[in-house]
């Protein structure tokens, strides 16, 4: 009777890591954003001479972006180190502009940061429907991406809030995340801002237009 026991549950272990396998990824690195094969709807894109409305719009639907920084580590110290890290800049329809990032000591990107708190940011189109629809490269201007300079820092409390709202009811995983990793909320302090959406080279919008945008 135990041989049979212990052979039908490893039967069904069998099966259950088989099916793991075999099902398609369900979403971008957490939960409720999508999956692979039918990335994030989004509404329609802004005209693209408007350039400060087509930045802030891209902000606003990206759930991600590669941010790039200047490296500490032994091996490429003072190189350019690329990640991919979840962000917000609001709740859906109420976005800020403001890109903010739950963070940890532990990450690379933030040893980095601690030395040089000196970073960029690039989101695209591509991670949404917008490109695959049209069938856009990611690449391609068409599949319009923006690139954001800066720095990095802490939010401070009077931003705290919206900071830790913004980015749990769009990545409600991280509410889960484990407490020992010491994560803390912070934002990218806008200084410069690039608009690639179309042919002939980027757009240059300064930080008074793009926050001067409303987007609904």
């Amino acid at each position: 009777m135990a041989g049979r026991g212990h052979g039908s549950a490893r039967a069904l272990l069998a099966s259950a890591l088989l099916s793991l396998l075999l099902s398609p990824a369900r979403s971008y690195g957490g939960q409720n954003h999508g999956d692979w094969e039918n990335p994030t709807p989004m509404p329609p894109l802004p005209p693209r001479e408007d350039a400060a409305r087509v930045a802030r719009f891209v902000t606003h639907v990206s759930d991600w972006g590669a941010l790039a920084t200047i490296s500490a580590l032994r091996a490429v110290r003072g190189q350019p180190f690329a990640d991919v890290l979840s962000l917000s800049d609001g709740p859906r329809g109420a976005g800020s502009g403001v890109p903010y990032f739950f963070l940890s000591p532990l990450q690379l990107s933030v040893r980095n940061l601690e030395e040089n708190p000196h970073a960029s940011l690039t989101m695209s189109l591509a991670q949404t429907d917008f490109c695959k629809k049209n069938v856009f490269d990611p690449q391609s201007p068409l599949c319009a991406h923006i690139m954001l300079s800066g720095t990095l820092t802490k939010v401070n409390e009077t931003e705290m809030d919206f900071a830790k709202h913004s980015l749990f009811i769009r990545h409600p995983e991280m509410k889960t995340w484990p407490s020992s990793h010491n994560w803390f909320f912070a934002k990218l302090n806008i200084t410069n801002i690039w608009v690639m959406d179309y042919f002939g080279g980027p757009k240059i919008v300064t930080p008074e237009e793009y926050y001067n945008v409303t987007i609904q």
